[in-house]
């Protein structure tokens, strides 16, 4: 069995799923760090993920309850942050990492 290198496998252009997994992945950080940007330093550590889900929702993943209270708290900043950098979202619901 021949060992391909995880580089080489993405770039293979086959557009096959894992390529659409590994994009994916990429947009849900980039939004990530386009929302922490957005809020104080101390509540920003907190957010862990960021998706959008359809239509117009944006789910953010934190640490614990007690942020999740506070991001609540920050959701119109956020969807306005969304909206600036041209990502259609009109609500905002928050969940809570379980490791």
């Amino acid at each position: 069995m021949a060992i391909v290198k995880l580089g080489q496998l993405l770039k293979s252009g086959t557009g096959d799923k894992l390529e659409r997994l590994v994009e994916h992945s990429q947009n849900m950080g980039n939004l990530a760090q386009l929302l922490k940007a957005s809020l104080p330093t101390n509540v920003a550590d907190h957010l862990l993920a960021a998706n959008l889900k359809e239509p117009g929702e944006l789910v953010l993943i934190c640490s614990s309850s007690s942020w999740a209270a506070r991001l609540r708290y920050e959701s119109e900043n956020l969807l306005k942050a969304a909206r600036k950098a041209g990502i259609q979202a009109d609500r905002c619901s928050i969940k809570v990492h379980r490791p």
